[in-house]
């Protein structure tokens, strides 16, 4: 693990910055390869989260994890993080104010590992890093704001309660390998919204 990232994991475990430090049981900074290609974000730890200080490793990570799998990438090369690394008392959005006291870790995150695309799940991260809503509307797509590249899909645990997005999830986690392979075989790929002046 870069040394950088386990500067960040330390700040993130001992950080008071904001009232979720009183609530959670453990903070949860981002896991996996810092060499990755794409850095996942969704919103907030959960349950399960909380308890074991790992992300997306409760019902909504397997439904990740499987549609990784079916796309032929083991979870273990990429790097999946959230907006916040605290869990929101009972699951709620975390608030405006939460999401900016959390903002610079995942800036450091992203500063590090320098992936090809960022892959948002779910309206909270859209909100976060693009400004956006609607999550459902334009998902699937690929979106380019400051020389960085997002690619938007639907949080996983919106597949939970709908088994008809399961194959959204995956569609779109297929959709994001073969633009990587495209990114780095140095071919050009289509930005469907971009941001850059």
């Amino acid at each position: 693990m870069s040394k950088k990232l386990e500067t960040i994991k330390q700040k993130v475990i001992r950080c008071t910055d904001c009232d979720l430090c009183k609530t959670r049981t453990k903070a949860v900074p981002g896991k996996g390869n810092f060499h990755s290609d794409v850095i996942f974000v969704g919103e907030a730890p959960g349950k399960n989260e909380d308890r074991n200080g790992e992300p997306f490793i409760g019902i909504a990570g397997k439904k990740l994890s499987a549609a990784l799998e079916e796309a032929g990438v083991s979870r273990d090369d990429v790097y999946i993080t959230n907006i916040v690394k605290c869990r929101p008392p009972k699951n709620r959005v975390p608030t405006a104010a939460e999401r900016e006291t959390c903002q610079e870790y995942l800036k450091q995150e992203i500063a590090i590992i320098k992936p090809k695309i960022i892959c948002i799940l779910g309206n909270t991260a859209f909100s976060s890093l693009l400004g956006g809503s609607e999550i459902t509307k334009f998902r699937g797509k690929l979106v380019r704001k400051d020389g960085q590249m997002y690619f938007l899909s639907l949080h996983p645990a919106a597949t939970i309660y709908n088994q008809e997005l399961v194959t959204v999830l995956k569609k779109d986690i297929a959709k994001l390998f073969g633009l990587i392979a495209k990114l780095k075989d140095s071919k050009k790929v289509k930005v469907d919204i971009d941001y850059t002046p």
